[in-house]
């Protein structure tokens, strides 16, 4: 629960994330939605590498497998590191009883 709250807060704020998928496929795009199981939705996509993949280029908006997802790239301010060590430790620390 702690990525999907994370990426909810992304969400909310309209954020920007690159996307990466397990193909090779590059996605940019503003969070639009983030469900419990990491699917996600883009709007204003763009494609990183446009001429390895021209059939992409009249995309706007998509809706990506959350197990097709390698990794999301998230701007450096966005991210506050402190807040999500403390959600890691209160996590773990509630997992061990």
């Amino acid at each position: 629960m702690l990525f999907f709250t994370f990426f909810q807060t992304l969400v909310e704020r309209g954020s920007a994330v690159t996307i990466e998928l397990k193909n090779d496929l590059q996605l940019q795009g503003t969070l639009q939605s983030v469900d419990q199981f990491l699917n996600i939705k883009l709007s204003n996509v763009n494609v990183v590498d446009p001429d390895k993949y021209p059939h992409l280029l009249s995309v706007k908006n998509c809706f990506i497998r959350g197990s097709v997802v390698r990794y999301v790239h998230l701007p450096a301010p966005e991210v506050d590191t402190m807040q999500l060590q403390d959600a890691c430790r209160r996590e773990a620390k509630a997992q061990q009883g």
